[in-house]
């Protein structure tokens, strides 16, 4: 690779523009639709099930049971409910205010799916039982057995952050910069 071509690579594109725009649209639209997605899922969870009661669906593969946690993932800290309505919040802002700089599709879908399973179970936080900054999220989703007996119950934005940590993870691995060029390894300058 020639010096001109490895500048080319590692020059961060010009702000603003169309890729811009369209990083930041694809943002907004998968953390949209994450948010839609999980809040409609939920609805139709609690409006058909009830505690105790479950939906065995792929044979035995993936259960819907309705559970209400009050905890992070793995039902850690159910004692602290507060705090993670406030790591949500940074989350959310960091993202949004982090936004404008994304130019690259790949990194706009992970930041979207991490915003919008944030957002997804800070709604919940917030307006459901037992109170604002105190409500527990509803989780649903139960595999290779009902009532989270060999992993634990979550739902649709759980999923969403776990996809989207999970592709940035990747993304950064693989040398993919969030304003859409690709950083180049000792080895191929040479």
């Amino acid at each position: 690779m020639t010096t001109e071509q490895a500048d080319a690579v590692t020059t961060p594109a010009p702000p603003g523009g169309p890729a811009r725009r369209l990083a930041v649209g694809t943002l907004v639209l998968v953390s949209l639709l994450v948010i839609g997605l999980d809040l409609l899922a939920k609805q139709l969870v609690l409006s058909n099930l009830s505690d105790g009661h479950f939906v065995r669906l792929l044979g035995g593969a993936l259960y819907f049971d309705l559970t209400r946690n009050s905890g992070a993932a793995f039902s850690i800290g159910t004692n602290m409910t507060v705090i993670f309505p406030i790591i949500a919040t940074a989350v959310i802002v960091f993202i949004l205010v982090y936004a404008r700089r994304v130019r690259s599709i790949p990194w706009a879908i992970a930041f979207g799916l991490v915003l919008g399973g944030a957002a997804g179970n800070l709604i919940d936080r917030l307006f459901r039982a037992p109170g604002p900054l105190r409500g527990h999220v509803v989780d649903f989703i139960s595999v290779f057995g009902p009532y989270g007996e060999r992993f634990p119950i979550f739902n649709l934005a759980d999923s969403a952050l776990f996809c989207g940590v999970v592709l940035a993870i990747l993304l950064e691995f693989t040398g993919r910069r969030r304003d859409g060029t690709r950083a180049v390894g000792a080895r191929e300058q040479s």
